[in-house]
Order: structure tokens, then C-alpha cells, then sequence
């Protein structure tokens, strides 16, 4: 906190009883933590309890601006490794975040939607997970309120996903890469690292 460098990020993904089922730990070079900040390229391997690595998500290095409509955000899904099972992909939008889950063919599979403000002040923020033309919504990712001082000086949240239970497993694969991408996106920035 005193120094104001960046580490590599965990993850402790766990079932709705609170056991942890998974972990993710972020590749990266210091000095893309450093320099490109929440735009940083790396690779996330999460493994299982018995260490296993059972997911790969990678994320190239991409722009983040409501004005750039090129070269947006873009997270790739391994599951197992060395095999893609989809991608989760930022859709230009002037004013709404929006992403798609995509197949391992880059097709649209879903849509999310996020709200206009993702600052989180005092509440939980939720991207909805909508039918590709948006009309029905299926599910959600939440960024749940941790407190002011935990907001305002960690990078540590506590994120929720909500889908139906019989959803394909590659698309769960593919909403825990979209986890990864919106705290990379949204709520990465703190006071510890000014």
C-alpha cells in the first residue's frame, strides 16, 4: 500500500455453501502491472483443490474507452487447457457496458448488461445476463458492497454469479472469465495503488 505497486491478483472461487471449489492466480509481467494498469495483458489459471488446472482465461492486451469503438476488451476461455470453449467479448455501447458470451466460433451466445454507473457507492453492482436480443433476462454478475473501507482501500471484492443451474458448463466457464474481466475493467482502482 505504501509503495503503490500492483501485484498479481488470486481468486478464491467458491460454491453458494462458501467451499472453495476453485483457486485463479494472474500471470503477469510487473511491468504491465505497472504501466498499463486494469488494461494489462495476462493469463488467469485457475486450478482445482488438488492443484489440477482445470481453466485458462486469457486476456490481450485492449483499449477501454466508451469513445474507441475498436480494439475493445476481449477474454479468451480455455477449459481444459489448450481447448477453447468461448470468449467473452466488449460490445461498443456510448453509454451501458455491454460484453457477449461467445462459442469457441466467436458467435453471440448471450449478451450482459451492465449498469450506467459501476462505481458501486454504497451498494452491490449487478451486469445482467440477457438472451442475445436482450429482451429476457437470465441471470446476473454481482459486485457486492464490501464496505467503505474495503472499497475505497484494497482491490479485494467479493463477486456473485447467478444463472440458471442447468446452463452449459462452457458458458459458467465463460461467466467466471467475465468475473475476472469486470474487476479488471471496473472495480481494480483504489487508494492503495495511488
Amino acid at each position: 500500500m505504501i509503495l503503490g505497486t500492483e501485484t498479481s491478483n488470486k481468486y478464491e472461487i467458491k460454491n453458494r455453501m462458501g467451499q472453495r471449489i476453485y483457486f485463479a492466480v494472474e500471470e503477469s509481467i510487473c511491468f504491465n502491472r505497472t504501466f498499463c494498469s486494469t488494461l494489462r495483458s495476462c493469463t488467469l489459471r485457475i486450478t482445482d483443490n488438488s492443484g489440477r488446472e482445470v481453466m485458462t482465461v486469457n486476456r490481450p492486451l485492449r483499449c477501454n474507452s466508451c469513445w474507441c469503438p475498436c480494439y475493445l476488451q476481449e477474454l479468451e476461455i480455455q477449459a481444459p487447457p489448450g481447448t477453447i470453449v468461448g470468449y467473452v467479448a466488449q460490445k461498443w455501447d456510448p453509454f451501458l457496458p455491454k460484453f457477449a458470451i461467445q462459442n469457441a466460433n466467436k458467435e453471440d451466445i448471450l449478451k450482459i448488461v451492465g449498469p450506467c454507473a459501476t462505481c458501486g457507492c454504497f451498494g452491490d453492482v449487478d451486469f445482467e445476463v440477457k438472451t442475445i436480443n436482450e429482451k429476457l433476462t437470465i441471470g446476473k454478475i454481482s459486485k457486492y458492497w464490501s464496505g467503505f473501507v474495503n472499497d475505497v482501500f484494497t482491490n479485494a471484492d467479493n463477486f456473485g454469479i447467478h444463472v440458471p443451474p442447468d446452463l452449459d458448463v462452457t458458458v459458467k466457464a465463460a461467466m467466471i472469465g467475465a468475473c475476472f474481466l469486470f474487476d479488471f475493467m471496473f472495480f481494480e482502482h483504489s487508494l492503495a495503488g495511488l
